[in-house]
């Protein structure tokens, strides 16, 4: 089984500019895992300190948020398409 997880250009300074990578993980945790030991510097960026994955951290799969999915307990199906997005935030009001 294999799944393709694409990466925003943000990202791709931590996995020596690759965009996309195949993983044969079967669930997220493994996603996770299969990232810290490929690409640690990315792992870095997606998991705080306690090793959990980032609030700030989007993961999409087949274009569908992993939480509506079961998250954590949801099993990757061969030829999945998985998304990490970070959440942007900020800007400025513009007063007239």
């Amino acid at each position: 089984m294999s799944i393709r997880v694409t990466l925003p250009t943000a990202f791709t300074r931590h996995t020596d500019g690759k965009k996309q990578f195949d993983c044969a993980a079967d669930n997220l945790p493994g996603l996770l895992s299969e990232i810290d030991r490929t690409f640690p510097a990315l792992a870095t960026q997606i998991r705080g300190e306690d090793g959990k994955l980032r609030r700030f951290i989007n993961i999409y799969v087949n274009d569908e948020d992993i939480r509506f999915l079961g998250g954590d307990g949801y099993l990757f199906a061969d030829g999945d398409e998985v998304m990490l997005i970070p959440s942007i935030a900020g800007g400025c009001v513009l007063k007239s």
